[in-house]
């Protein structure tokens, strides 16, 4: 029904910066929510942050004044720009958004399948 992919992962220093892509094809008719999580090695999967239709964003505690997530409508893509990296920034970026598509009326939750992130020296 709709298909998200992400892409723009890649290994960076510590400092440095990386932007992230999700882009959502398929039979949709509207994408509410869209967000980013992040699975760390050998964690689960946390939140990172969301972005609303309307560009209204929410982050986690831990990517505040760092990162900044947005969105173009037309494109039916998600960005995640993400400045002054850490170590702990590391894993697996996973896009995820309410997506209603042709055969569907009300929305239903979509994963990506992931991009590597990995912040080294």
């Amino acid at each position: 029904q709709a298909r998200l992919m992400e892409s723009g992962g890649g290994l960076v220093q510590p400092g440095g910066s990386l932007r992230l892509s999700c882009a959502a094809s398929g039979s949709i008719t509207s994408i509410n929510l869209m967000s980013w999580f992040l699975q760390a090695p050998g964690k689960e999967r946390e939140f990172v942050a969301d972005v609303s239709s309307d560009g209204s964003a929410n982050y986690a505690d831990s990517v505040q004044g760092r990162f900044t997530i947005s969105r173009d409508n037309a494109k039916k893509t998600m960005y995640l720009q993400m400045n002054n990296m850490k170590p702990e920034d590391t894993g697996v970026y996973y896009c995820l958004a309410e997506v209603a598509t042709t055969s569907h009326i009300h929305h239903y939750e979509y994963w990506g399948q992931g991009t590597q992130v990995t912040v080294s020296s």
